[in-house]
C-alpha cells in the first residue's frame, strides 16, 4: 500500500480542514499498524491486563505513542484521547472539548494475541458529539478504510496506489447478511439471537475490530448488531467510514450514536448499511 505524504497543520482557533488531515492521519494509521504488525511477526508477544481485564501488549502501547505523538505535532491545539491513555483524560474535562481526537492503536488486541489477522487502527476526529473523521488501517491484510464527512469513503489495498470509493448495498435484499464478534457475554447472547432470528432468512459472519463497519461500508454486509458494551474509540472511525459510505450507527432509540458522553462506555447499537430499513422492528420486546 502507498500512502501519499501530506502537509497538514492547525493552529489554535482553526477550523480543522478535513481534506488537508485525512491524509496525515492514513499516515499515521500506517506507520502505527507497521509498528504494530513487527510484534505480531514476532510471536509470544506476552500480555498484561488493565484494571478493566481488558488484554494490553507493547505492540498497543507502540502504536499508541507512535500516533498520539504525530498527532500532537500535526494539531497542537486538539487534544488527543486513546485507549492507552491515562485515566485522566476519560473524566469530565472531555466534556469541554469542542473537538478532538480518538484513537484505538490496536483494536482487536485479543484477535492479534491469537495470531488472527483482524486486528486494527483506528483514527477518528471528534466534532462536537460526531466523528467527522475516520481512518480504519488493518496491517496484517495491508487494507486502509478512510473518509471524512463531505469527502465520501474509500478503500485501498495492498499495493494499490490508487484509493476506490465505497457505498453500501441499498436496497436490501434477502438474505440479510449479519456480522457478529467472536465471543458474546451470556447475558447477550440470547437477545442478539432473538433479534437475528426476527429477521427471517440471513447469512451471518463473525468477525473481530471495527472491519465489521468497513464491510458494511463496502455493501458486503448489511447489519452489525451490537448488544454488549463498547468504548467510544471502539467505534468512532469505523462509525465515519460507514456513515460516509451512505450507513448509519442507531442506538436502540433509533438515534444516531454520540460520542463525548459523560461515560465513554457506548449503549448497544445497530451499524447498518440502509438507513432507511427499519433495523429496530427486529428488537425483543424486553432484553
Amino acid at each position: 500500500m502507498i500512502v501519499r505524504k501530506g502537509r497538514a497543520r492547525m493552529q489554535d482557533g482553526d477550523t480543522p480542514d478535513l481534506a488537508a488531515l485525512i491524509g496525515p492521519a492514513r499516515e499515521l494509521a500506517h506507520g502505527a499498524g507497521q509498528l504494530a504488525l513487527r510484534f505480531f511477526r514476532e510471536g509470544r508477544l506476552p500480555v498484561d491486563f488493565k484494571s478493566d481485564r481488558s488484554p494490553v501488549t507493547a505492540a498497543d502501547r507502540a502504536a499508541h505513542e507512535h500516533i498520539v505523538t504525530g498527532l500532537s505535532r500535526l494539531t497542537p491545539s486538539l487534544p488527543v484521547l486513546s485507549e492507552e491513555s491515562g485515566e485522566d483524560l476519560r473524566g469530565g474535562r472531555r466534556l469541554d472539548w469542542p473537538r478532538h481526537w480518538l484513537v484505538d492503536p490496536l483494536d482487536g488486541t485479543k484477535e492479534f494475541v491469537r495470531g488472527g489477522e483482524e486486528f486494527t487502527v483506528n483514527i477518528a476526529l471528534i466534532q462536537a458529539d460526531r466523528p467527522v473523521l475516520g481512518v480504519v488501517y488493518a496491517p496484517a491484510k495491508d487494507e486502509m478504510y478512510f473518509a471524512h464527512e463531505g469527502g465520501g469513503a474509500f478503500f485501498c489495498s495492498s499495493g494499490s496506489t490508487a484509493a476506490r470509493k465505497i457505498g453500501v448495498r441499498r436496497p436490501q435484499s434477502s438474505p440479510l447478511r449479519v456480522l457478529c464478534s467472536r465471543s458474546h457475554a451470556a447475558s447477550a447472547v440470547e437477545y442478539y439471537d432473538r433479534y437475528v432470528g426476527a429477521m427471517g432468512k440471513t447469512q451471518e459472519r463473525a468477525m473481530s475490530s471495527s472491519l465489521k463497519f468497513c464491510l458494511i461500508a463496502r455493501g458486503e454486509a448489511d447489519v452489525y448488531p451490537r448488544m454488549r458494551p463498547t468504548s467510544e474509540w471502539d467505534t468512532a472511525a469505523g462509525q465515519a467510514v460507514l456513515e460516509c459510505a451512505g450507513g448509519a450507527v442507531i442506538d436502540f432509540e433509533g438515534q444516531s450514536l454520540r460520542y463525548r458522553k459523560p461515560h465513554i462506555l457506548n449503549p448497544p447499537f445497530i451499524a447498518c448499511g440502509d438507513p432507511e430499513h427499519d433495523w429496530l422492528q427486529y428488537l425483543p420486546r424486553s432484553p
